[in-house]
């Protein structure tokens, strides 16, 4: 399908079509200033009953959360999100449009993460407080309104990757149970796993294979952690008993074809999933430009039907 005109307008204005191919010479700081000066916080937000910023308890000392509230009584079932970045760039704020948007159709708490960042904290940091947020979740449930029953994890690009290797390490290491698991445009593979999605979306669609070749050189610690399913979940050689999975792909996006192989390999494995493409869409589409992007509506709608339709029968 052709690309969507607003995502075309999107790349207009970022100039990512003229840029040639080349690799991302700035420093993580660097990049996250870059991040601050091209971003803005949305205006009509859409409401909930209440939004906290706070802390929980994590490995390194205490992981700053940031946790929305619905209307109404519950308990509620229960979203940790994840934002993306590359595991070295984002923070709350990226995500404060679609993470109030879903608490608000599901009528679900929504806590959002502010792992720790690449490179000054290199894999395993992530994951780690990602985990440690899962399960001080899980439990203090009602203290937050929450069904620990009900409970998924979620997250978009490294946060996808982060929701999904949550998952497998709640599978590994006894907990906690998971519902759901929600992978938008997750990193569950390596750039140079030769898919065709990295050639044929390589630069010009907002996010380049040069800027995930960076990201890789920020997180892991070394070459041999990409053998580790913990970092690239695809690397797994064993999905099953995992969470269900709800999958959400951009059609113009390089991480496109990881994420539908990851999606089919869970269904191989016997793992309840849903795979949606959205034509025409490059990456970010479902949070961090979420207010240019129509269809980034539909896919909260996605997301929020999947949280209601969770069972107090987690894998």
């Amino acid at each position: 399908m052709p690309l969507h005109p607003e995502a075309q307008l999107i790349i207009d204005r970022s100039g990512a079509e003229e840029q040639p191919a080349q690799p991302v010479e700035l420093d993580a700081q660097a990049m996250r200033e870059q991040f601050r000066t091209t971003w803005t916080m949305p205006e009509d937000l859409p409401a909930v009953a209440a939004v906290a910023d706070t802390t929980v308890p994590g490995p390194a000392g205490d992981i700053p959360v940031r946790i929305y509230t619905p209307e109404g009584e519950g308990p509620f079932p229960a979203l940790v999100w994840l934002h993306g970045g590359g595991w070295t760039i984002g923070c709350l704020d990226e995500n404060e449009y679609s993470c109030r948007a879903v608490c608000a159709q599901a009528r679900a708490v929504v806590v959002s993460v502010d792992y720790r960042l690449a490179p000054e904290h290199r894999y395993p940091a992530a994951a780690d407080d990602c985990h440690a947020v899962l399960t001080w979740l899980h439990d203090n449930a009602a203290a937050v309104g929450a069904d620990p029953r009900r409970l998924a994890v979620g997250g978009e690009s490294a946060g996808g990757n982060l929701a999904a290797v949550t998952s497998l390490r709640a599978r590994d290491h006894g907990g906690p149970p998971i519902a759901l698991q929600v992978l938008v445009s997750p990193v569950v593979g390596h750039p140079d796993d030769g898919r065709a999605s990295y050639r044929d979306y390589a630069d010009g669609y907002f996010l380049s294979k040069g800027s995930m070749d960076w990201f890789f050189d920020q997180y892991p610690r070394d070459a041999a952690d990409l053998d580790d399913p913990h970092l690239l979940p695809l690397r797994a050689t064993d999905l099953s008993g995992l969470p269900p999975a709800l999958v959400l792909e951009a059609e113009y996006d390089v991480l496109r074809d990881e994420g539908e192989d990851y999606a089919h390999a869970l269904l191989q494995a016997g793992v309840p999933t849903r795979l949606v493409r959205f034509d025409g869409l490059i990456h970010g589409f479902f949070g961090l430009l979420a207010t240019e992007l129509t269809d980034a509506a539909r896919a909260h709608t996605l997301v929020a039907d999947a949280l209601r339709r969770t069972s107090g029968d987690p894998a």
